[in-house]
């Protein structure tokens, strides 16, 4: 028996991937933990037993946790490592310095954005792997290639909070373990040639699936089989910037009743406080009997979702992205930040989605493209094709049997 220590950032996008992984070590006979800034979402995605080891980490709400909206560009990274990434690696440390004394793991699963997984495994000597939730980053660690300056100032940061968190004397990229790189997706998606600057130690196992808890009371009833469906979401951190979008998808989706559904998630209500729905129930929610062409919840169980939807229309979010196309979906995206534009490239370099403009888009563009994945073939033949490519690369159990192989654990007999 081994142990796993998983370090996350407090962002559900990248705790989800790693639940899979947790899950089928634990069935294996395996030691789990984890190490967080916020025990409670852990708990709430990986279940109430989850082990949480407390850490410190940035508020993020108010100015100091919400990159503003406007930011673009060169400025949006210098705030996302700044004002986020760096802070939080400081304030997690001693967190991850207490949780690696205590629980003893064998190995350190760092998320790709939780610096201070890697970098004081690294000054512990305790090996450690990459948990790499978005393939953004292999493109643009690749990218800095070119791009010497930001290169330099990258390199800088990370040397400096190596000699405050880590070991002064380490030269590993906290960012990519030069142990293990664990990568939910495959070249299918991703391209052929990404993740080169990384080498071998890159392990393609696709989506980590997993049964997830959800409080969601879905209306199964509502869905009529004899149209088609589309589902429309923004993810966890985009709903104050929504509004526009979602309404001009709404408009788009209703001009289609006579042929389309669609499921509309507003987490944040924008629809309903801009008055476009004025008989919510107690809930904040569009009442079903209301509406047969366009549901509107603020939250749905997304992945059985999935297996009844036609199309996705989406924020390119690594997670929604992958989950689709798991389920052999083709996809509308609209990227907003981060690591979302690079995502989208690679969906429409893929064959398997159209890219439409989230801060422009109309009613009338955003139903041609719907239009188009749902009933141009070619769209929906690349999905399946990615859809293969996914299943086949192992997932979660690949995962976990890479991180036995580093822990120089014993085979153990794979979870049924």
């Amino acid at each position: 028996m081994s142990g796993f220590l998983f370090v996350v950032p407090p962002l559900v996008g990248h705790i989800n991937p790693t639940v899979g992984i947790a899950a089928e070590l634990a069935a294996r006979g395996h030691r789990v933990a984890w190490a967080s800034a916020d025990p409670g979402l852990v708990r709430r995605l990986a279940g109430d037993e989850a082990v949480v080891f407390p850490c410190a980490g940035p508020v993020l709400t108010g100015e100091d946790g919400v990159r503003p909206a406007e930011l673009r560009g060169p400025e949006a990274l210098k705030f996302l490592w700044e004002r986020f990434l760096v802070p939080l690696a400081e304030a997690m440390a001693p967190g991850v310095r207490a949780a690696i004394g205590e629980f003893g793991p064998d190995v350190v699963v760092a998320d790709q954005q939780a610096f201070a997984g890697g970098l004081v495994a690294e000054r512990l000597r305790v090996p450690w792997a990459t948990s790499s939730t978005t393939s953004a980053e292999f493109t643009f660690a690749d990218a800095l290639t070119g791009m010497p300056k930001v290169a330099d100032w990258l390199n800088t940061l990370l040397h400096d909070l190596r000699g405050r968190i880590g070991d002064p004397s380490g030269t590993a990229d906290p960012r990519f373990s030069p142990h293990l790189v664990l990568a939910f997706s495959t070249p299918e998606l991703v391209g052929p040639g990404a993740g080169a600057g990384a080498g071998d130690r890159i392990r393609w196992v696709g989506p980590s699936m997993a049964t997830r808890p959800t409080s969601a009371d879905f209306p199964w009833t509502w869905l009529d089989p004899a149209r088609a469906t589309v589902l429309v979401t923004l993810g966890t951190a985009n709903t104050d910037v929504g509004a526009r979008f979602l309404a001009e998808c709404r408009d788009a989706l209703r001009r289609r009743a006579d042929r389309v559904q669609a499921v509309i998630v507003d987490p944040a209500n924008v629809l309903g406080a801009n008055g476009d729905l004025d008989d919510l129930n107690d809930m904040g929610e569009k009442d079903d009997k209301d509406d047969k062409d366009v549901l509107i919840r603020s939250s749905v169980p997304q992945l059985p979702l999935l297996e009844r939807v036609d199309a996705v229309v989406c924020h390119a979010g690594h997670n929604t992205v992958c989950e689709a196309l798991w389920h052999g979906v083709p996809l509308v995206v609209a990227p907003i930040r981060d690591d979302q534009p690079v995502v989208a490239g690679q969906v429409v370099d893929a064959g398997a989605g159209i890219r439409v403009r989230f801060g422009r888009v109309t009613a009338p563009k955003l139903g041609a493209a719907i239009d188009a994945v749902l009933h141009e073939p070619g769209y929906r033949a690349a999905a399946e094709r990615i859809r293969t490519a996914f299943r086949a690369a192992g997932g979660a159990r690949a995962a976990a049997t890479h991180l036995e192989e580093l822990a120089g654990a014993p085979p153990s007999k794979e979870a049924p």
